[in-house]
């Protein structure tokens, strides 16, 4: 494979498309298209870009490419990270209440800002909000408020997550929702991918599509603690029964008296 086969099959492995891969990397979707697909010529053909260096560079790090792959020396398209000595932990501090059963501490949007110094501060916990919840169970759960409008129309600016504790990086699954605690992030709530075992890395998504929240990847070794979000709390009373759905009703009602009205003609 040519260098343009090679980045359209590493976007394939990565299971994303163009448009994904190009915010991932940090580059327009137009660029990765001419790249893997060619820029349609006016005699009907189509002549494929060579990619340039700084974006070539960008793939190596984004995506944890071995670049000797890439200009065909090795057959190793990732680097060969430790994976069986990456891993997460317990959570190093819990708090019980008096029946020792687990609390569930809430970090608020001002506790945010000091979780990251904190998470493993036993003073620091134990002065955090905590409550129970009957129907969370089967493992260790914080609540977390959540800042910003990344997750909107799913979670909204101000909603309260409650996330289980995920002790291996194997039980994340594609496409649901985590709080992702990093050592340079912070506290983010995202849609994640598992490319754990791929190139060590996760990638995290937003699901509102009209702000610039682009796609971005986290290094495994960056990750200190992952919350898988099981339940939410929102502050967002839904918005009224549709037109739509009027008109269904309306629809339907209408039907309705048709049919009264042809039975009593017989």
């Amino acid at each position: 494979m040519d260098i343009h086969d090679k980045i359209k099959y590493i976007i394939e492995i990565l299971n994303l498309n163009n448009n994904s891969f190009a915010k991932l990397i940090g580059v327009t979707t137009t660029t990765i298209d001419s790249i893997t697909n060619g820029r349609l010529q006016e005699d009907g053909q189509r002549k494929r870009t060579k990619p340039g260096f700084d974006l070539i560079n960008s793939i190596i790090i984004h995506c944890n490419i071995n670049p000797e792959y890439l200009f065909g020396k090795s057959e190793s398209i990732f680097f060969d990270h430790e994976k069986d000595n990456v891993g997460l932990k317990l959570p190093k501090v819990i708090t019980v209440n008096e029946s020792g059963k687990e609390n569930i501490n809430f970090i608020g949007i001002q506790a945010r800002a000091g979780y990251l110094d904190g998470y493993a501060d036993p003073e620091y916990i134990e002065h955090l909000p905590s409550f129970s919840m009957p129907m969370l169970k089967n493992g260790t759960y914080r609540c977390f408020e959540v800042k910003g409008n990344s997750m909107t129309n799913t979670i909204h600016d101000g909603d309260f997550v409650f996330g289980r504790y995920t002790e291996n990086f194997d039980d994340i699954v594609d496409g649901r929702i985590y709080v992702i605690v990093s050592k340079f992030d912070g506290v983010v709530v995202k849609r994640v991918l598992n490319r754990i075992k791929e190139s060590g890395k996760l990638i995290l998504k937003s699901d509102n599509r009209d702000g610039n929240y682009p796609t971005y990847s986290i290094d495994a070794e960056d990750v200190v603690e992952v919350w898988y979000v099981k339940m939410y709390a929102s502050k967002q009373m839904p918005d009224p029964v549709s037109i739509y759905e009027k008109l269904h009703n309306i629809e339907g009602k209408l039907y309705e008296l048709e049919s009264i009205v042809k039975k009593d003609k017989v």
